[in-house]
């Protein structure tokens, strides 16, 4: 079959098509004048789905927003494309997993009729499962909607046989009636031989904007009658079932990486993973385990760390020594080598050396297959364990989609100095360096999260590799996933070691003044402290030596108290400039770079935590790639307000009444009453005598407020939902409900919810509540 592909795009002098392939080979076109470009093709299977990619002197300018396919071409004679340039649109983030093969999976799909010489193909992502595409043309009078095939969904396709030009436009089908686009009616011409395939615009439809609703949960919290102590991944389809009864289409998770390194509670930590890709083995269900043991564990108010994993390890031991390989093992190891072996291996010199990979020999794959040889069995261990937690999140995960909930991952902005991937990839990463964050009012030094700092021109070198291949496993698991500390994309809070202060960090990569400019300007950045070690105005940048950036929160320094007026006004404004203006456009170039590069390797949702101190580049870029945003009230981002309204959030953004590092809606309400009583009065219009506590209906009212937003989703953390019942709420101290202190940096992670999800799903009232308020807002499943 001869295909001929051609668009209209109109170049400036230099500058040419060319059609990139999935295997990434490119293709010049030819200009045929007016604009028009066009290639033929003799053999089109060979190069599988396409884009087009504006070219100048060998290198891409500008790449269409996502690959076309080459599904479902009508006829066995020559077929001509007439595409349009793809731009990144509007309702991008329906084109996610999350939608199309979640909540709006097409249940019984319908394949496209043969024959016909003019075939209609468009993108349509935004219908409901039970919603369908389909056109009504002059070809019938205007009177008989023609429905088109999904069985391509989100592409719709369509094959009609014609000898004339024709009119045509867009309806939806659904048991509401038809429901006909906006705007003038479209034409079409038939060819004179063979076929033509027209790439359609979206059509546009009057209708309300799709929002959902979900819960933010970590999976160590859950609670049912047959968990050991901590929460399964045989415990996600219960929580599914609840979610479902009350109308929720989202849950979102913690990581639920591996973090073990010493054994101790100090690994509860969920961020610091000694392994981006390995599944903890605390959250795989074991059947068999002692019934008191089990009992005692699950009967405790939080996790007992050290105990749950000492009892499960114990227990995989046994079941290990009697297991024999399966086919679907061999298959999972065979689909998982590249990061499975090294995992295994960290994992067996671990044991034997501790966690300080520093006092360990350098990776290699002769190291690594030595290791394989001689330990064999304590290497296979490590995979079936891995089998194990695989096999299972991925029953709940089938579940999930099934019944229409997304379940939605976490992706820690850094990974363990101690971890496999440090280990095995050193070179991806400035081992030198921790990350953390600047002072905010949670953090008053800042914070010093410890992960090493990341090598992003090596990362680049290779086109972002080992990002690529962290999300494609990330999205065997989830549709949808949060950013975790999204800025770090566009610099990161870099801390030299061996200091601990995040007072003491700077942004990297950075623009540090000279140590001439600052002297033109009259201060002397190699001046000693006056007071404590940290008490100056300028740190040196750790790798360019004579360039210096301003200390974060130097005014509050006593080298700053000791500025005469006028220095005092020059630091203020340097100050200002550096923190606020001078790296935008720096910053923003390369955020760009890498998340397109990353966001075109996955088909998830994307989310950004981008809370904290933001660049003026970040709200432009997470727009421009149609990433949500996170909106908190009590962390609002206009200056000076005491907090955010929800009613002006951005439709593409999450709104949250809190998040794992803060306290809950309860105990925030009790934080500082003076602040609270206001945010009552004029937030939320309360009158009379302010309640100290936060009673269901204070509750109620900032959810409702939350779930009324213009954001796409509303997720809450289930101690919020659960605020909306006294028989659901936490009877004790609300400040034992939160999970985190960022303050703290070695925290113990360990929060249990009340009561049990058994519990919760058989709280008809409870349940009714929630999606009566789901339903109001228009979030409904």
């Amino acid at each position: 079959m001869t295909l001929n592909l051609g668009l209209e795009y109109h170049t400036r002098w230099g500058e040419s098509l060319e059609l990139e392939c999935r295997d990434g080979r490119r293709l010049p076109m030819e200009y045929r004048g007016s604009g028009y470009w066009s290639l033929e093709l003799d053999s089109p299977e060979s190069i599988g789905s396409y884009r087009y990619v504006l070219v100048e002197n060998g290198r891409i300018k500008r790449r269409e927003w996502r690959s076309r396919s080459l599904e479902n071409l009508p006829g066995e004679g020559p077929v001509s494309i007439r595409d349009a340039w793809r731009e990144s649109p509007a309702d991008a983030p329906f084109y996610s997993s999350a939608f199309t093969k979640v909540i709006f999976r097409r249940r019984r799909k319908s394949p496209a009729a043969e024959g016909g010489n003019v075939q209609l193909r468009l993108f349509a992502p935004t219908l409901g499962p039970d919603e369908r595409l389909a056109v009504v043309s002059s070809l019938t009078g205007w009177q008989t909607p023609l429905l088109m095939a999904d069985d391509a969904f989100p592409l719709w396709t369509l094959n009609l046989e014609a000898r004339e030009p024709f009119s045509y436009k867009f309806v939806i089908l659904s048991s509401k009636g038809l429901l006909w686009e906006d705007g003038p009616d479209r034409s079409a011409e038939p060819p004179a031989k063979g076929s033509i395939v027209l790439a359609d615009a979206a059509p546009h439809f009057q209708r309300t904007p799709w929002k959902g609703a979900g819960v933010a949960v970590p999976l160590f919290s859950l609670r049912t009658e047959n968990s050991f102590g901590i929460g399964e991944f045989t415990d996600i389809p219960a929580l599914v079932d609840w979610a479902v009864k009350c109308g929720l289409s989202f849950i979102q998770l913690l990581p639920v990486n591996d973090t073990t390194m010493s054994g101790s509670w100090q690994d509860s930590y969920p961020y610091n993973a000694n392994s981006s890709f390995a599944l903890h083995p605390q959250f795989i269900h074991l059947e068999g385990m002692p019934k008191e043991l089990q009992e005692e564990l699950n009967a405790l108010p939080k996790v007992d760390y050290e105990r749950v994993n000492g009892a499960k390890r114990k227990a995989l031991e046994k079941s290990f020594f009697n297991w024999t390989p399966t086919p679907s093992y061999r298959r999972f190891v065979k689909e998982n080598h590249y990061w499975l072996l090294p995992y295994c291996v960290y994992s067996v010199i671990r044991d034997g050396r501790g966690p300080d990979i520093s006092a360990w020999p350098k990776w290699s794959r002769g190291l690594q297959e030595s290791v394989c040889r001689e330990k064999e069995r304590e290497v296979a261990f490590y995979a079936y364990v891995q089998f194990l937690a695989d096999s299972q999140l991925r029953e709940a995960v089938a579940y999930a989609r099934k019944k229409g909930v997304v379940l939605k991952g976490d992706l820690p902005i850094g990974v363990s100095r101690l971890s496999a991937d440090a280990w095995t990839h050193p070179e991806l990463f400035h081992l030198d360096s921790q990350a953390g964050a600047p002072p905010d009012p949670f953090a008053e030094d800042g914070q010093n999260w410890g992960f090493p700092t990341y090598n992003w021109e090596r990362m680049a070198s290779d086109g972002y590799r080992w990002w690529k291949k962290r999300l494609k496993r990330m999205s065997a698991f989830f549709d949808a996933f949060r950013i975790d500390h999204i800025l770090g994309f566009f610099r990161i809070w870099e801390i030299p070691i061996p200091e601990r202060s995040g007072l003491m960090g700077h942004f990297s990569p950075a623009l540090p003044y000279s140590g001439e400019e600052l002297h033109e300007l009259g201060f002397c950045p190699e001046a000693a402290p006056i007071g404590p070690e940290n008490d100056v105005l300028f740190l040196e940048d750790p790798r360019r030596k004579g360039y210096f950036h301003p200390r974060i929160d130097a005014s509050k320094t006593r080298s700053y108290a000791a500025l005469g007026d006028s220095q005092r006004e020059r630091f203020d404004a340097l100050y200002e400039d550096f923190f606020y203006h001078r790296h935008n456009g720096f910053w923003q170039g390369g955020a760009v770079e890498k998340l397109s590069a990353l966001l075109r390797s996955t088909g998830m949702l994307a989310c950004g935590e981008d809370l904290g101190m933001i660049p003026g580049c970040v709200p432009d870029v997470m727009r421009r790639l149609s990433l949500l945003s996170l909106e908190i009230q009590r962390m609002p981002k206009a200056p000076g307000n005491p907090w955010a309204s929800p009613a002006s959030y951005p439709y593409l953004s999450v709104a949250a009444t809190g998040t794992h590092d803060m306290n809950t809606l309860r105990a925030w309400w009790e934080e500082d009453p003076k602040l609270t009583e206001r945010f009552w009065r004029e937030a939320l219009g309360g009158k009379g005598k302010f309640p100290e506590k936060c009673g269901v209906p204070e509750a109620e009212a900032v959810i409702a407020d939350h779930l009324n937003s213009p954001s796409m989703l509303c997720i809450l953390p289930l101690q919020d939902w659960c605020a909306l019942s006294e028989s659901r709420r936490y009877p004790g101290n609300p400040a034992d409900e939160r999970i985190n202190v960022p303050a703290v940096s070695r925290y113990y992670w360990r929060y249990r919810m009340w009561g049990s999800l058994e519990d919760l799903i058989a709280d008809e009232s409870f349940c009714r509540k929630i999606r009566s308020l789901v339903k109001e807002s228009g979030r409904s499943k």
